[in-house]
């Protein structure tokens, strides 16, 4: 009996161990399952396919299947209008500029009976698309890109008078239309005149009202146009005048006072010179003028 009272403890300690050892054994066996330093990804329960662009893509351009991609994503994140199938996209025409990897969304497109890209795509409904030869001056050495928006100013000799043939002929630099959208910039090859060889000629297109496209045709053809980029947040009109030589000579001279000379007249016929004088007698104040 005393024997067995001594084992007692050690036995209890033998079940112990064994317990703790069949815990440590299956702790580890879960921890090599996983591979360490690397955080498991959610599980998205639900995910459709969204499209999405393979590379920068300019507006005006018609989607092709070679354009598109698509990728899974979870249904809960997604804004409205995007498209999950390619038949439902190809074809279409965008009005704004996508870029690489960025969502093709409905908002971003012309209608769907809009199925010939370009500028045409992309002009406003009332307005025209005309198009104004120039070069890298004009252009700012490019920096006017499409979609911004530029004041018009043109150079042009005229004549004072009526009648053309006579009167005094000078130049004048005058705006002639002021915030207009730049649809397109681009460089074309012209051939100049007297065999010489082509020469590379910028041309930008700008979003005009009829109107406006004549005034812009005609100052076109009249005088050099110069083109005054605008800040995107500005949109007032601004009224002037127009610089001729003359103003643009006066610019930054000092400012004498002219006087005009006037007719003579009689010392009877000119007013005299009156004094002034103020009484005061207790609280009553009086005031008295006389002559010289």
């Amino acid at each position: 009996m005393g024997k067995l009272r001594a084992m007692l403890p050690l036995l209890l300690a033998v079940v112990i161990a064994l317990a703790a050892s069949v815990g440590i054994y299956r702790w580890m066996q879960h921890t090599k399952t996983r591979t360490p330093g690397v955080v498991e990804a959610p599980v998205v329960k639900e995910g459709v396919e969204i499209a999405l662009a393979m590379g920068d893509l300019p507006w005006g351009t018609k989607l092709t299947r070679e354009m598109i991609k698509f990728v899974t994503m979870s249904k809960d994140n997604l804004p409205p209008g995007t498209f999950h199938t390619m038949e439902s996209l190809e074809g279409r025409v965008l009005v704004q500029p996508v870029k690489k990897n960025e969502m093709i969304i409905e908002s971003r497109l012309a209608p769907e009976n809009v199925t010939t890209g370009g500028v045409t795509a992309v002009v406003s409904p009332g307005k025209r698309a005309v198009a104004v030869a120039g070069d890298k001056v004009i252009g700012l050495a490019g920096f006017i890109q499409p979609g911004n928006f530029v004041d018009v100013l043109v150079t042009v000799r005229v004549k004072e008078g009526k009648d053309s043939r006579d009167g005094e002929e000078y130049s004048i630099t005058k705006m002639v239309l002021s915030d207009v959208k730049v649809l397109a910039t681009g460089t074309v090859i012209e051939k100049k005149a007297g065999g010489t060889e082509p020469a590379p000629v910028d041309v930008f297109t700008l979003e005009v009202t009829p109107e406006e496209g004549e005034r812009l045709a005609f100052a076109a053809a009249q005088g050099r146009v110069q083109f005054a980029l605008r800040n995107v947040l500005d949109r007032d009109t601004v009224y002037t005048m127009g610089v001729t030589v003359a103003d643009a000579l006066d610019a930054y001279r000092p400012r004498l006072k002219l006087l005009s000379r006037e007719p003579e007249t009689s010392k009877s016929e000119m007013p005299r010179p009156l004094f002034k004088m103020e009484i005061i007698k207790g609280s009553n104040v009086n005031r008295v003028s006389f002559d010289r």
